[in-house]
């Protein structure tokens, strides 16, 4: 039996993990956490039935107990509970689904703790990854990729000699206006940008995938898991979503990973892992499939790649402020406070303004987060 706790189960990849749970019956979810949805939480706890669970939100966290049999599951709250649930000593491995930098905290503690991570997390690689890579080496633990292209280049290079990659093929879809010009994303909304043509994705990582940070962080995230240089790290627009991602070796070979848009592939792929197990997913029929498509993405349409590439190769805090600008345009565009467009320009700006913090501390990342967030926050609130 693996057991398993789940940070962040009723956002997108954490309900997609409790469906590839309950179809394994050699899997048993002994802890959950949440922000503040109580009322999927609770279905989660009748389902499951988990020793603890976490509501973030202290009143969703007092609600959920007047709901729930708490002699069977203990309701913690804030980030006490969310380390709790990320430590806890029956679980073998935390699957880390929390967005954004609240993740951060939780993932340090279980990787101390020596739980093995199933990692969606990309905000934690991207703003502290100087300090989770020593750290997953030191504890013995395994880090295993869950965001598809990640899971794509780990599955590429199974068994291979890591010191034979020439280049990691990182794809795109391209999002919903990979062939719009500058003049057309100005009059984008909050509706279009949550169409996403392949993938069924939250909110912010949708949005995030249309301006193409989410691409500029996974190059960051790449180059943390698989130990290579940002310029042997190209993105390719794949429209289908069929090629998940490839890996370009020194004598040429070029080895893929293909599946249909299903996000479960990749979670079922870390719990199981190095087993590959039966999913009711949509597999790909050749006889169909009578096309795929390259191309380059529009940088100058979209210049979230170069902005991303730019803080990663710049280091220190730079990736932190990246993020955390982008976290909190993005949640004043989804509130309607600010214009499509605006939400790389804040993320420009908060970098121009950054001085450099080198090798920063987890706290010093905090609070370089905290300070980017309250400098657009006295600009746009």
């Amino acid at each position: 039996m693996k057991y398993i706790s789940i940070l962040g189960s009723t956002g997108s990849i954490g309900k997609q993990t409790v469906d590839v749970v309950s179809k394994n019956d050699d899997m048993k979810v002994v802890a959950l956490s949440a922000n503040s949805n109580v009322e999927l939480m609770a279905k989660q706890v009748e389902l499951l039935k988990p020793e603890v669970v976490c509501m973030y939100d202290k009143e969703a966290a007092l609600k959920l107990s007047k709901m729930i049999d708490t002699s069977v599951t203990d309701v913690l709250s804030g980030m006490d509970g969310l380390i709790s649930v990320a430590t806890l000593s029956s679980a073998d491995i935390v699957v880390a689904a929390v967005v954004g930098m609240i993740g951060i905290r939780p993932v340090v503690e279980a990787i101390k703790a020596g739980k093995d991570i199933a990692f969606a997390n990309k905000e934690t690689l991207v703003t502290a990854g100087h300090i989770i890579m020593p750290m997953i080496r030191r504890y013995r633990v395994l880090l295993l990729p869950v965001d598809s292209e990640h899971s794509a280049i780990f599955q590429c290079l199974n068994g291979e000699n890591h010191s034979g990659i020439d280049k990691i093929l990182l794809t795109a879809s391209g999002g919903p206006f990979r062939n719009y010009t500058k003049e057309q994303l100005k009059s984008v909304t909050v509706e279009d940008a949550l169409k996403h043509p392949n993938w069924n994705m939250g909110h912010k990582i949708t949005i995030d995938s249309s301006t193409m940070v989410n691409k500029g962080l996974e190059i960051m995230e790449a180059k943390w898991l698989f130990d290579v240089d940002y310029d042997d790290i190209q993105v390719v627009v794949q429209p289908q979503s069929v090629i998940h991602s490839m890996v370009q070796f020194k004598d040429t070979c070029v080895m893929a990973q293909l599946g249909s848009p299903d996000m479960r592939l990749a979670i079922q792929y870390a719990l199981t892992y190095p087993e590959r197990r039966t999913l009711d997913s949509e597999k790909l029929d050749f006889s169909r499939l009578t096309d795929i498509h390259f191309e380059l993405p529009n940088r100058e349409v979209f210049p979230a790649l170069d902005m991303a590439v730019s803080a990663g190769k710049s280091g220190g805090s730079m990736p932190t402020v990246f993020n955390a600008a982008n976290e909190e345009a993005v949640s004043l565009f989804l509130n309607k406070k600010i214009e499509y467009v605006d939400i790389v320009k804040i993320i420009d700006k908060c970098m121009k303004s950054h001085i450099i913090i080198e090798n920063p501390s987890l706290d010093e990342i905090l609070e370089v987060e905290s300070d980017v967030r309250e400098m657009i926050r006295r600009d746009y609130i």
